[in-house]
């Protein structure tokens, strides 16, 4: 993404004592009463159960949700076992996520082993080995040390973003994303979120070959989108590409339904409507109107967090009513992006290899090549793995997922699969469509008004919503409490180092 940022951070209240996103705070110090969030996704209940964390038992926590608990985080249920449709995989230095899942009790997902391959549409030129040694000779032979450059300049990154988890232990937090993003590394990593991910590779020495055989396929997978996407976004997909990742027994988005009672939250199975300021003397609070399948309500709130996307072409159904001046419209769009489950015979004549048992590959990735018709193909594992589980065969029926840009049509399942029992297709405006919008969206819409999904511009990922959520109940917290020196300090690390 290029551009300057978006100008509008903070809206000015319709009171000029209001315009300051500290002064809706109780003039009493008194805590709110009441806080809601909007999106029951990972982002969504985290910010709950932050908020409860910080604000303390007394407070109210209503969480809106007009769909299902867990959001992007979804199942699909085949043969009487259900598989990730969403969100499938956590890096092990995703403290947040981690931290979560010891909280809930919940327990790691035994992994199975499989081997991935790169196909181009003509051939397999890609391909992983039982042998580690091997495979690494196999990438130097073709690659030159380009593998080696971007495993060095992933983990300088991933180095500074873990500084996140100590500014947060320590109470910090952030207005804007620029303002998180700065304070981790600098001017380097705001610009990273500007330029492609293809010019930083290059300037960094890697091969315009390894780039397209290599990262273009890991950025289709992740993202759907090709290596034009901004630098730190690429990044924080490359870092998902690596070994060391994880899920939840039972499916991750059992994440998402423990915060909620761990935060001892109110679940409201509603469509928001509408958002409103409402005054009383000097005090502000947010009215929300709101849909169920037995009729209409509204509630007022001291707080509002919202943690499901804004962009029209999401369709929250969320409209601002009542703000002066008019809070403006998010722009950019969401990527469509479509995951087919399908239980049947994989087609490996299509990937060249005329005998199903001598396909050896658990996964295949693609090229942006423009005769592909899908993103990737994968041998999936169900979310509650036994003991005795082993992966299908190619020659056996196997439950497998496929990501494409479009729903595919009976001619392009019969090109990948032999034959199938069952299909089913889940359609998700996973990621934001990266270029779409020119900087990155606000965190405070208005006072005591915050918007989470901004972080997903920078980067989407379960841990980045974590991330997320807990900056905004710092934020708010910190707001509510006109706590200023504990937001946008510059200088953390040698301020942590001081307070020590």
């Amino acid at each position: 993404m290029a551009g300057s940022l978006l100008s509008v951070l903070l809206l000015l209240a319709a009171r000029p004592a209001l315009a300051d996103p500290e002064a809706a705070a109780q003039l009493d110090g008194a805590p709110p009463s009441k806080i809601a969030v909007v999106g029951a996704g990972i982002g969504g209940t985290a910010t709950a159960h932050f908020l409860r964390q910080h604000f303390g038992p007394e407070v109210q926590v209503d969480v809106f949700e007009r769909g299902e608990v867990g959001g992007r985080l979804a199942t699909v249920t085949v043969n009487h076992h259900d598989y990730e449709s969403g969100g499938s995989i956590i890096h092990s230095l995703n403290l947040h996520m981690q931290d979560f899942v010891k909280q809930l009790g919940l327990k790691y997902r035994r992994s199975v082993a499989g081997k991935t391959a790169v196909f181009n549409g003509k051939e397999v030129i890609l391909e992983e080995t039982d042998w580690y040694l091997l495979d690494l000779f196999r990438l130097w032979w073709r690659y030159g040390i380009s593998f080696i450059r971007l495993q060095m300049w992933v983990e300088e990154i991933m180095e500074k973003f873990m500084r996140i988890y100590k500014y947060q232990a320590h109470g910090y937090a952030f207005s804007s994303v620029e303002e998180l993003l700065g304070s981790l590394g600098g001017s380097g990593f705001i610009n990273m979120t500007r330029r492609p991910l293809s010019d930083s590779l290059l300037e960094l020495g890697v091969s315009q070959r390894f780039i397209d055989e290599v990262i273009a396929p890991i950025m289709r997978v992740n993202y759907g989108q090709n290596v034009s996407i901004p630098a730190f976004v690429g990044a924080v997909s490359l870092a998902g590409a690596q070994t060391n990742l994880w899920a939840v027994e039972g499916g991750n988005k059992l994440v998402c339904s423990g915060l909620l009672k761990l935060a001892n939250a109110n679940l409201l199975q509603a469509q928001v409507n509408t958002i409103s300021p409402v005054y009383s003397g000097e005090v502000l609070q947010y009215q929300l109107s709101f849909s169920t399948v037995t009729g209409t309500g509204s509630e007022l709130y001291d707080i509002v967090v919202l943690a499901t996307p804004l962009q029209a072409s999401v369709g929250s159904g969320v409209r601002f009513q009542g703000f002066t001046p008019p809070l403006d419209t998010l722009p950019g769009n969401y990527h469509r992006t479509v995951a087919t489950v399908v239980h049947g015979y994989l087609n490996t004549s299509y990937f060249g290899f005329a005998d199903p048992r001598l396909f050896p590959f658990a996964s295949v990735l693609t090229t942006d090549t423009p005769d592909l018709f899908f993103n990737s193909a994968a041998s999936v594992c169900p979310v509650n793995i036994s003991a005795g589980f082993r992966r299908k065969q190619p020659q056996e029926a196997g439950v497998y997922k496929v990501f494409s840009p479009q729903p595919l049509d009976k001619t392009q399942l019969k090109m990948l699969f032999r034959s199938y029992y069952s299909v089913q297709v889940t359609e998700w405006q996973a990621y934001p469509q990266y270029g779409s919008s020119q900087g990155l969206p606000p965190v405070e819409l208005h006072s005591n008004l915050y918007y989470l999904n901004g972080i997903e511009w920078a980067g989407s990922a379960m841990e980045m919503s974590s991330v997320a959520a807990k900056n905004i109940a710092l934020l708010a917290y910190h707001r509510w409490n006109r706590q200023t020196d504990m937001v946008d300090q510059k200088d953390l690390m040698h301020r942590i180092k001081t307070e020590l």
